[in-house]
């Protein structure tokens, strides 16, 4: 038994901003926006977004991505629009978010291509439309986006916008999961578990569970957790069954209550000494690995 294969969306997140939105020396940093710099002006609206060298301030970044994004600054137009998507200092608009992505992916700025694909495939801002989104994904995945290669990788799977072609989705997704994603990860293991796209291998779908499970990812958690209760891929082990299946728990199961009965079945085969060691294994799990957000 494992967790039905449910495959999510990187949407767009202020997070993803991150890497590029962020400054150094704020008193330079200011006078050079001032005088015009686009460049200047994204970095500050970064450093106001984040808090980083000023106290954060989304009005304020808003304000200044606006000055790059009018100047047709990418970065500025894609941070703008990740604004408006998330409504941080300005009103939540998804037309708008849209607006500014176009703009900024048009100029080949892989996160915002990324973003554009996402608002076609659930029509925000724009009428939902597989296709347009298929397109965006694929600029942005032949750009080594790990985001867009396995949203692209799900339209594959699902003959959404593409015709449906699990080799591709595979590939795809692949290509995200040697990049470290662990949602590509997972359903990559998925693929291999039931042999779809890819030649049938328990021992392979284990290895792409182990990856994502790794970084905290609980569908693969749970899916490891099922691998090690039928022996697929791996030795039959009740107590990997039960710790695998009890960190995918704490976290968002579609499956939950199967989850949760495997788990107590497994415990079932263990005493209760043995039972003792794994949770307090589960509990150090926890404390070396605090929730974090899936990367982008």
């Amino acid at each position: 038994m494992r967790l039905r294969l449910v495959l999510s969306w990187a949407a767009p997140a202020l997070l993803v901003g991150v890497a590029i939105c962020q400054a150094q020396d704020i008193d330079a940093l200011k006078k050079q926006a001032a005088s015009g710099d686009p460049v200047a002006q994204w970095q500050l609206g970064g450093d106001y977004e984040f808090g980083e060298n000023v106290k954060q301030d989304f009005a304020q970044a808003a304000i200044w991505y606006r000055k790059a994004a009018e100047q047709g600054d990418a970065e500025g137009q894609f941070c703008l629009g990740d604004l408006y998507y998330n409504g941080h200092g300005v009103p939540q608009d998804y037309a708008q978010a849209v607006y500014w992505n176009r703009k900024s992916a048009l100029q080949g700025n892989s996160l915002a291509q990324d973003d554009l694909g996402v608002a076609y495939e659930k029509g925000q801002g724009v009428p939902r439309d597989f296709a347009q989104a298929a397109i965006w994904f694929r600029k942005a995945a032949e750009q080594g986006y790990r985001t867009a290669q396995h949203n692209l990788g799900v339209l594959y799977l699902n003959g959404e916008g593409v015709p449906q072609n699990f080799a591709q989705a595979a590939n795809w997704f692949r290509k995200a999961a040697e990049q470290g994603f662990p949602e590509a990860q997972t359903d990559l293991g998925v693929l291999y578990e039931e042999g779809r796209g890819v030649p049938q291998d328990y021992a392979l779908a284990a290895i792409w569970y182990r990856k994502a499970a790794e970084q905290g990812y609980a569908e693969a958690q749970a899916n490891l957790g099922f691998a090690y209760g039928k022996g697929r891929g791996v030795p039959q082990d009740y107590a990997e069954e039960y710790f695998w299946l009890d960190l995918g728990l704490s976290g968002e199961l579609p499956e939950r209550a199967d989850a949760e009965r495997v788990r107590n079945a497994a415990a079932s085969h263990l005493t209760p000494a043995d039972l003792s060691r794994v949770q307090e294994r589960a509990q150090k799990w926890f404390e070396n690995h605090p929730a974090k957000s899936n990367p982008q």
